[in-house]
């Protein structure tokens, strides 16, 4: 697939992490998860991102990632491009690199470095190192502990011609802007933090015009219909959509950390395509909180006229 298709689709278009398949036993689920693939590209997602935070990347084996790698540039095959994540260690990253670009993946997301807090020269060394051992295209994830600021940004698209976006998890708009207008359209702006619907309008607002929706995963007609008005400068629909549906599951994601991941999976069994449990460290909601998650989605859905 071609560079500019690529960023085209991630400038343009609303993109999802499918969660990963876990059987009744925790072990991934091929069958399922290829269904999934199918399901997300019938409802117009512009990309697909595999083994994400949502899917769990950080739980995953290398074997389970090879199988997801393999599985998704099968079923999706080019109809939109897949991204797969990579990260943990240098020498971890560059192997799961390599099985993403073997299995035909278009392009990666660059995860920052498992727990240790790090210095900047540090993760600008990490990401280069892993980048200068790729051929695939990289989009690097700004998050946790792999934060870099604008200057390191910068210098990381002026040194590695294959980094092609950034994908911002903090939130932080004074210092996204800051790498927006010091780096340019030399990269492409992609809005990742949890239930990005939340800030979109922020985002809109410096220059990114879309954002990673994990609600995609169990109310897809309502996350392209907010995207759409969004995108069309539709405020009252983005005003009800945002007080009616993301205000309350921001509310009770908050309730628990991790529940960005759990409560998406939580949605998927509820609405009928579930995709079985996450795994330790994560835990699953409470009865009543998957009670409160499925009132959210009901209320929504009246709203919605469906």
């Amino acid at each position: 697939m071609e560079l500019a298709t690529i960023k085209q689709a991630l400038e343009n278009g609303l993109l999802s992490f499918p969660v990963t398949d876990f059987d009744e036993q925790g072990q991934f689920s091929p069958k399922t998860y290829a269904d999934r693939l199918e399901w997300f590209v019938s409802h117009r997602v512009s990309s697909v991102f595999v083994a994400g935070g949502t899917g769990e990347f950080f739980s995953l084996s290398a074997t389970e990632y090879e199988q997801i790698v393999n599985l998704s540039a099968k079923i999706v095959a080019d109809r939109v491009p897949v991204i797969a994540s990579i990260g943990r260690s240098i020498p971890e990253a560059i192997a799961f690199a390599q099985l993403a670009e073997k299995a035909g993946i278009n392009a990666l997301l660059l995860f920052p470095p498992y727990l240790t807090e790090c210095p900047q020269d540090g993760v600008y060394a990490y990401a280069k190192t892993i980048l200068d051992n790729t051929s695939l295209p990289v989009i690097y994830y700004n998050r946790g502990n792999g934060v870099l600021s604008a200057d390191y940004i910068k210098r990381l698209a002026d040194n590695c011609p294959n980094l092609m976006g950034l994908k911002d998890g903090t939130g932080n708009m004074q210092d996204l802007n800051d790498t927006i207008k010091t780096v340019g359209d030399r990269l492409s702006y992609i809005g990742g933090v949890p239930t990005a619907e939340i800030i979109a309008e922020a985002y809109l607002s410096i220059g990114v015009n879309t954002y990673s929706s994990a609600a995609f995963n169990f109310v897809p007609e309502l996350a392209n219909r907010f995207y759409a008005a969004l995108r069309a400068g539709d405020r009252a629909t983005v005003a009800e959509l945002t007080q009616t549906f993301y205000i309350p599951l921001v509310r009770l994601r908050s309730k628990k950390n991790g529940y960005a991941v759990s409560l998406i999976k939580a949605g998927a069994k509820l609405t009928g395509r579930s995709a079985g449990d996450v795994r330790p460290p994560l835990t699953m909601p409470t009865e009543a909180e998957v009670d409160e998650l499925k009132e959210i989605i009901d209320r929504a859905n009246r709203a919605n006229g469906e």
